[in-house]
């Protein structure tokens, strides 16, 4: 017999209507949080681009939700639980903000480590990736890890001049991680603690004499207005560094079908970590010119003096190697396993 053409028409709507509701259900939106605003360099050309990318990946059955400058409550140093535990999908942090709770990750914090060129940000960026995978994988087991990076070279902003390592002597120092302050307090500054959005009031109220945070996030914090001198150092070897994370909540990872998790994980990892890490090598170039287009000094220490600085501040190193020690971590291998993958990937 015929199927009469009305129930044909009916079944044909009924299944159209089941296929539409089944991709509406696989509709998905990722709340995503960071501490910067919104027009900083890694928001605007590393965290923006990410989400667009997932979306067009996904045929739009994944819309992203930024909310730059901890719009929704909390504070940096809670990021990396809130993506944990589900109060955002998504959070980009600085590691160090949480002190001692990534201790493995700490070594790319430490001296004179990590390069000091115009791509250190994406060499650092890769080798931490490796790094996290192969030795530290266990500090990110909470969460779907998609990215860990890091900024390009460190270095000192001041409202004096720095010009050798008597003129830091007793200037209020801000520095973003514990890592960092100890190295100050060895090159005789007074360090003082707070995350990067907290040093324009900070300056301004002379709270601190300076801060150390790299070029590319010196405009969103407007420190170019603040200081009127920048410090840089000579070598291959950075003053100092940080680690970031961009994480993704692991039960709404789950939650995806195996598609969109392709789109997720197509777009984490090594890839993902060295394109965090050029965006702050780009933002680099930038913030430099713009403090010179402020018409700010900047000073390279020589070569000598730079080694002053790097064997007052080495006995940060061997402090972190032994409080790690204590924690069951052979940090002397890891700083081994460190400087072998920066070396690889600077080729």
């Amino acid at each position: 017999m015929k199927t009469p053409w009305s129930l044909r028409a009916l079944t044909a709507a009924l299944g159209g209507a089941l296929l539409a509701g089944a991709a509406w259900a696989q509709q998905v939106t990722l709340r995503v949080r960071h501490f910067l605003p919104a027009q900083a360099i890694v928001p605007r050309l590393a965290i923006e681009p990410w989400a667009k990318k997932i979306e067009a990946e996904s045929g739009g059955r994944i819309k992203v939700q930024i909310f730059p400058a901890m719009q929704m409550g909390g504070t940096p140093a809670q990021l990396f639980d809130q993506a944990r535990d589900g109060v955002a999908d998504v959070t980009w942090t600085v590691l160090g903000y949480t002190p001692g709770r990534f201790p493995k990750m700490e070594v790319f914090e430490l001296p004179f480590i990590t390069p000091n060129n115009d791509r250190a940000g994406e060499i650092t960026s890769r080798a931490a990736w490796e790094f996290a995978q192969r030795f530290a994988a266990d500090e990110f087991k909470d969460v779907k890890l998609i990215a860990v990076h890091t900024h390009g070279p460190g270095l000192l902003h001041t409202k004096q001049p720095v010009t050798g390592l008597e003129s830091v002597r007793g200037m209020k120092i801000r520095g973003g991680t514990r890592i960092v302050n100890n190295m100050l307090t060895k090159l005789g500054a007074t360090p003082v603690g707070m995350p990067v959005p907290q040093v324009t009031e900070a300056l301004s109220k002379g709270v601190i004499d300076g801060t150390t945070i790299p070029w590319e996030v010196g405009p969103s914090v407007r420190v170019h207005e603040m200081v009127k001198n920048h410090t840089t150092f000579a070598g291959d070897k950075a003053l100092y560094n940080m680690a970031f994370a961009f994480s993704m909540n692991k039960a709404k990872y789950e939650s995806l079908p195996a598609d969109l998790k392709k789109v997720i994980d197509d777009n984490s990892g090594a890839q993902t970590s060295a394109f965090f890490g050029q965006a702050m090598d780009q933002g680099d170039k930038s913030g430099r010119e713009i403090a010179t287009k402020a018409g700010n000094k900047i000073t390279q220490l020589e070569l000598a003096e730079t080694q002053r600085w790097l064997r007052t501040a080495s006995s940060v190193e061997d402090d972190w190697v032994k409080e790690v020690r204590a924690k069951g971590i052979d940090g002397a291998q890891l700083v081994s396993e460190a400087r072998a993958l920066l070396a690889k990937y600077a080729k």
